[in-house]
């Protein structure tokens, strides 16, 4: 028999929706060198993650040096290599430092991914080193509400999902405006993510805290970042909840060995099965969303 839990909220209790988030904007591969650069490096980790257990594929695009880059044509380049070799959802990020609003809606408006990641509020974003006493990074994550505003009303315009980033309970609580003003609609995509410096702890409470603010109808993910995150995907698993590991976030498995965004998503899938779920198919994924993605 199985027991209802109040946890799942929108998602499936049965399958789980794993993301991988294969590149991230901050990490390079002086720090990992599995890390995707290209658009063809990106589009066959994507497939590798799909053929793995992943449904979502989120990217963040680079330059063939490494460095981030806000180019739509890299964007389109990056989506076409992917779709060409796998069904994933594709999920483009639009966080960013110091990068005009108009220059990340215009790769979401001309590319249409399936979803596109949305920050919900303003942080002190950090990382802070403890054997040097010092901060690795230290700055300001801006999202002011007409921001947040003008990539809801992109991503409705163009089909696109919105992937509603949360780093503390206020930016679960900042969805109030854009539902009453119908820029966002039930149900919603909520990614919970945890262990940023500046943000919500990475606990297991705090975790079903975060749950608890989010309305009956949602789907959610846990984004565990750095080694903590092995023991968020699982209690996010054991509650219903949906996960997303991936090079962006976390380079190693839970022993500690240096990992490929393949192999993380292999784990991920593994734990999923642990628990007596399955890790959901692409197709699965947007039917449990809500995602019009029309390449099934």
């Amino acid at each position: 028999m199985t027991i209802e839990q109040d946890s799942v909220k929108g998602n499936d209790p049965d399958k789980a929706v794993i993301s991988a988030s294969l590149t991230g904007a901050l990490t390079t591969r002086d720090q990992c060198e599995a890390i995707p650069y290209t658009p063809e490096e990106i589009a066959e980790d994507a497939a590798a993650a799909r053929e793995n257990g992943a449904a979502i594929a989120h990217i963040h695009a680079r330059t063939d040096n490494g460095s981030p880059t806000f180019d739509e044509e890299t964007y389109q380049e990056i989506y076409d290599e992917v779709r060409a070799r796998t069904d994933i959802l594709i999920n483009f990020s639009t966080g960013a430092l110091h990068e005009p609003v108009d220059t990340r809606v215009k790769y979401v408006e001309g590319v249409r991914p399936d979803i596109a990641a949305l920050n919900m509020g303003s942080m002190n974003y950090a990382k802070y080193s403890e054997s040097r006493d010092d901060f690795v990074f230290d700055m300001v994550f801006e999202n002011p509400f007409n921001e947040i505003r003008e990539f809801l009303q992109a991503m409705n315009g163009s089909g696109v999902k919105p992937e509603l980033e949360c780093f503390d309970t206020g930016h679960i609580g900042n969805i109030r405006p854009f539902v009453e003003s119908g820029d966002l609609e039930h149900p919603i995509n909520f990614s919970l993510v945890m262990g940023v410096l500046g943000g919500i702890p990475p606990t297991v409470e705090n975790l079903a805290h975060q749950v608890r603010q989010l309305p009956d109808s949602a789907n959610w993910q846990v984004i565990g970042i750095s080694r903590e995150q092995w023991q968020l995907v699982a209690a996010a698993l054991a509650m219903g909840g949906n996960v997303r590991v991936g090079l962006e976030d976390n380079f190693y498995l839970p022993n500690g060995e240096m990992s490929t965004n393949p192999e993380l998503v292999a784990k991920a899938a593994e734990m999923t099965r642990n628990v007596g779920r399955e890790p959901a198919t692409p197709e699965e994924a947007a039917d449990i969303m809500e995602i019009d993605a029309d390449h099934f």
